[in-house]
């Protein structure tokens, strides 16, 4: 299996722990950014963390919580209950050199996003309030974006977090684009992960992550709940006929700017659209 997908270690409890020591690997040797965590949690269930020098950003994708965060209650928090009802999620920021709990008050999925933080912003809630479902991209590589922090939303000091629904039978993350150096305000450099659902359940998908010259050509079939790294290259989706995909992405890198180039190959598509 390549060492960027990540499965799930069970079906409750911490089921992923991934940060930038353990993203490290033959296809991934120089990530530095981006941490990943996702808590599957009966009633009740407590989770406690100390952020150290890095920020979080705190998704309820499912059910509902208590949290505190920074010394600050925030009450319960959490709304939908299957992330396919689209709706905007509830969200929390929560800075570095601090900490935060939450207790699940329903059967409930948190994910936990980090990256470096620079104690330029104090813990808030980040949704649903200011949080749209917008359309992307036209036929079938039309899809929906929950946009959460990215950088039209000044509310982190690295991380750039958002939701994605794809229709079944569509592509997204389409054309194929990538973010891996820093040409500002061409392209910036940003590492990324893809938290992926599917509906029904059963279902998989596919992320193929490559670059222009080969060096790196992966294909990966994704199920409910895996987790995968784009360390560089393009990193489009499919989701089959019949299978609805959800994902969450977070990106991070040495600036808070979202700048990508299309594929040379392909960025006719886009080209196109736009007209």
């Amino acid at each position: 299996m390549s060492d960027l997908l990540r499965r799930p270690t069970g079906t409750t409890g911490h089921v992923h722990a991934i940060t930038p020591d353990s993203a490290r690997g033959p296809l991934s040797p120089g990530w530095a950014y981006v941490g990943f965590d996702l808590h599957r949690l009966s009633p009740g269930d407590r989770v406690v963390a100390q952020t150290g020098d890095r920020e979080a950003i705190l998704v309820l994708v499912e059910g509902r919580a208590r949290i505190t965060a920074g010394g600050t209650e925030f009450g319960e928090m959490g709304e939908r209950m299957n992330v396919f009802e689209k709706s905007p999620p509830h969200a929390l920021y929560v800075p570095n050199a601090s900490d935060w709990q939450a207790v699940a008050t329903t059967a409930c999925t948190l994910a936990v996003c980090t990256a470096p933080g620079r104690s330029g912003h104090a813990a808030r809630r980040l949704g649903p309030d200011g949080i749209t479902l917008t359309p992307r991209g036209r036929g079938t590589n039309t899809r929906h974006i929950n946009n959460i922090a990215m950088e039209d939303r000044d509310v982190a000091d690295s991380l750039l977090v958002t939701e994605v629904f794809t229709p079944a039978g569509h592509w997204s993350s389409y054309p194929p684009h990538r973010h891996d150096h820093d040409d500002f305000p061409t392209i910036t450099y940003l590492e990324e992960t893809y938290y992926h659902r599917l509906n029904p359940a059963q279902g998989y998908g596919h992320q193929r992550i490559f670059t222009e010259d080969g060096t790196l050509d992966e294909t990966l079939s994704v199920s409910d709940h895996d987790v995968t790294l784009v360390p560089r290259g393009h990193h489009p989706c499919a989701a089959p006929y019949g299978y609805e995909m959800y994902y969450l992405n977070v990106m991070a890198g040495p600036r808070r700017n979202w700048r990508f180039v299309n594929h040379p190959d392909h960025a006719w598509i886009a080209e196109r659209d736009a007209g």
